[in-house]
């Protein structure tokens, strides 16, 4: 039975495109610039610095030379941008360089215009949903497209130009009880490319493959947009026509992605996946002029393949909609989920000798291979949360189960 208890806080954005008229939209891309120009100024300040053997600068530093930047007659114009969307991008762009020294990320890169413009207002904004309009500050009432209700106290705003559009995304934040999942069952999830996902529980979802679908249309933009001259009229048509190609292809995975996650985190308290490393598993095999790769374009297809999918953004809003309705997300180690038997627990890797059965060279148990790596996905699950473990840490990789629990699982 669903119920709930103590208090909990929960931040939800809620994302609406932007209808601004010709003064509003010249303002945004104002904004847009200004942020684009302090990123870069003070990015170069600090590689700058770097290169001269000094203390990379921190926030409350590079604030105070903001101050002067908006005094400084060349940069005047600065002062009619809002100060705090000046110190955002500043905060973002300190953040970044200090994930870059922690080895966290790349090293962050100069903005283009035109490239990711965005930038974000912490305070300041006011919201009128019956009018579907949102008061920027600096800017003005600007109306929105409101295809929902937003629930909150507004927390942040970020405005962001895509494709000859304007978004934002509006950060709230409200108390609530703890929720309680009203389901009380587990589900192992075994995700890939032919089958986009198989449920230990044995239904199926199928692959939307969002770019394969588009790829021969969008294999003729870009051939029509190489044809052009660069940054002629012409082509910048053509390369606005390939960008919108990429949204449409972005947001139907999305789309998807969404249903998907919101179906299996309602019906199922507990959702254990595996560990997937994306990035690794999606590694270039070009190799070096020195040690050349190996099957090179069979492994960028497997790439392409592989990123279509959204592997990522998958697990990711699971976690988020499994915590909202009070359920957990579990992850374990992928490997040899694929190659242990549910009905002997002998591990090998000729146990999978093709991409969809799964034969056993020990005893003969076949099944559907998805079908079985899911199940033991399951297992792994039960396994950890039985040790008290919420997280893929511990014994190692290869330790399996006692005998009586996988003839459990694999039976039902």
């Amino acid at each position: 039975m669903g119920g709930y208890n103590i208090a909990m806080l929960r931040r939800q954005a809620y994302c609406f495109r932007l209808r601004p008229a010709g003064a509003d939209e010249r303002a945004l891309r104002r904004f847009a610039g200004a942020c684009r120009f302090v990123w870069n100024r003070a990015l170069a300040l600090q590689q700058a610095r770097h290169a001269r053997g000094e203390k990379k600068l921190g926030y409350a530093g590079l604030t105070k030379l903001l101050t002067g930047w908006r005094a400084d007659p060349a940069t005047a114009w600065l002062a009619d941008i809002h100060s705090q969307v000046l110190q955002q991008s500043l905060k973002d762009m300190e953040r970044a360089y200090s994930n870059f020294f922690a080895k966290r990320a790349d090293l962050p890169r100069f903005k283009k215009k035109g490239q990711h413009d965005a930038f974000r207002f912490p305070q300041g904004i006011k919201l009128d949903q019956r009018n579907s309009r949102i008061y920027l500050p600096k800017i003005g009432w600007v109306r929105y497209r409101n295809s929902r209700v937003m629930e909150g106290t507004i927390k942040n705003v970020t405005v962001t130009a895509a494709n000859g559009h304007w978004m934002i995304s509006v950060q709230t934040e409200r108390a609530g009880a703890v929720p309680v999942h009203p389901a009380t069952s587990s589900i192992g999830i075994d995700v890939g490319i032919t089958r986009f996902a198989t449920l230990s529980d044995g239904t199926v979802f199928a692959p939307l493959d969002a770019l394969r679908r588009q790829a021969r249309h969008l294999m003729h933009l870009q051939r029509a947009l190489a044809r052009k001259t660069k940054f002629s009229n012409n082509w910048k048509k053509a390369k606005a026509r390939v960008g919108r190609l990429h949204t449409r292809i972005a947001d139907s995975r999305r789309d998807f992605l969404h249903k998907t996650t919101t179906t299996i985190s309602q019906n199922h308290a507990l959702v254990i996946v595996e560990d997937l490393q994306v990035r690794n598993m999606s590694r270039s095999a070009r190799g070096t002029t020195a040690r050349p790769g190996r099957k090179v374009r069979q492994k960028a297809g497997l790439n392409r393949a592989i990123l279509d999918q959204g592997w990522g953004e998958f697990r990711r809003q699971l976690t988020y909609k499994t915590a909202w309705l009070g359920g957990e997300l579990l992850a374990v180690p992928p490997a040899y989920t694929s190659q242990t038997c549910l009905a002997c627990g002998h591990v090998h890797a000729d146990n999978r000798q093709t991409q969809a059965q799964f034969l056993c060279v020990a005893c003969g148990y076949t099944e559907h291979a998805d079908l079985v790596g899911a199940l033991n996905i399951l297992r792994a699950g039960h396994a950890r949360c039985a040790c008290g473990e919420a997280a893929p840490s511990g014994p190692s990789l290869k330790q399996e189960p006692t005998e009586a629990t996988v003839r459990e699982l694999a039976h039902g």
